[in-house]
């Protein structure tokens, strides 16, 4: 099981890598992507990689969980489950009342939150690292 858990992580960590280190920096560089339109698109993504990234979660706590992992395996797990609940729970909200606003017309200053999200995707990047490794390492 470690194996598919490895796998599934590593899956993981290609969308989080893909999404929210390429494809999300470049869209604002399109020609014509207006910031609400690159916000528009964004959220779009972003809700679509936060559903894919739920069923992963759940995915790797399974399989993780079924193989009676070691104490180093529970603490990559643990860590990226707190990381995602983060993001999902805390910051993703405060990015999305933002964007209404901007979405609705307002013309607000450039926003911190957005940092906030990058330094858990970050996290998140090392951790998926981590956990996947050591599955893998097992």
């Amino acid at each position: 099981m470690s194996e598919a858990a490895g796998a599934v992580t590593f899956v993981w960590l290609g969308m989080v890598l893909a999404i929210s280190f390429l494809e999300a920096p470049l869209k604002f560089r399109a020609p014509g992507v207006t910031i609400r339109i690159g916000l528009g698109i964004g959220r779009l993504v972003f809700r679509a990689l936060n559903l894919v990234e739920s069923v992963l979660a759940v995915t790797v706590t399974v399989l993780v969980a079924v193989d009676g992992p070691p104490a180093r395996v529970i603490s990559w797990t643990t860590a990226l489950l707190v990381l995602l609940v983060g993001q999902l729970a805390v910051v993703r909200p405060r990015l999305n009342r933002r964007s209404d606003r901007v979405l609705a017309g307002e013309d607000l200053p450039r926003s911190r939150g957005h940092l906030v999200y990058i330094a858990f995707e970050a996290a998140k990047v090392v951790t998926l690292i981590g956990l996947g490794v050591t599955l893998l390492a097992r």
